[in-house]
């Protein structure tokens, strides 16, 4: 029996705590948040700096969008009207919170899953696109391309974005025919696992 669970499984717990996280009061999310901001520190730190170096003007502008627009007691009485709301600012906390906890997840995630076995869980999870009458080849194809794309342009923009966007501004060049992606069945564990997220979901939606 395999321990490792399946690329779609892993996809699904981290979509799971993404949801926990948005129920969890204060001070379960901080636990929650802790224990994978620890985790990915520990054992994919360069990922998550990288998505948090992204997503800092995020951070700073959700906080200070609550610290200003909700109502309550002036942290700075002597500012009067443009002193930010103890209530605003803890709220903003609480929505930080959440965020680093989902963009922790991610990390683990994206360290734990290659490119390709990401693709191939998000196709397996795609499964029921197949009732609506949608490709699932299609989708995995422009997905990869993306990804492959999204990852070189990062790159290079990095070391010489005069460049990237030259080439940006040429006629696009034919690019991979097919991708091979390896799938995989579920195992007891993955259905161990989902049954587990599904429960999960159940008793904090109560």
């Amino acid at each position: 029996m395999k321990l490792i669970p399946h690329p779609a499984a892993q996809i699904l717990v981290w979509i799971a705590l993404a949801l926990l996280a948005q129920r969890l009061a204060a001070l379960p999310l901080l636990l929650l948040s802790a224990v994978l901001f620890g985790l990915a520190l520990r054992f994919c730190a360069a990922q998550l700096l990288s998505l948090l170096r992204r997503t800092r003007w995020i951070m700073f502008s959700l906080l200070l969008i609550y610290a200003y627009t909700t109502a309550g007691t002036a942290v700075w009485a002597q500012l009067g009207m443009i002193s930010p709301t103890r209530e605003g600012v803890l709220d903003g906390l609480l929505q930080l919170g959440r965020l680093l906890s989902v963009l922790s997840g991610l990390a683990i995630l994206l360290a734990m899953l290659p490119q390709e076995q990401l693709i191939s869980g998000l196709y397996t999870l795609a499964y029921p696109l197949r009732w609506l009458g949608l490709s699932r080849e299609r989708i995995a194809v422009r997905l990869a391309l993306t990804l492959q794309y999204a990852e070189t342009a990062m790159r290079d923009t990095a070391s010489d974005w005069r460049a990237t966007i030259n080439d940006a501004l040429q006629p696009a060049s034919a690019g991979a025919k097919h991708i091979e992606l390896r799938l995989q069945p579920f195992g007891v564990v993955d259905v161990l696992l989902v049954v587990a997220i599904a429960f999960m979901l159940l008793g904090g939606a109560r």
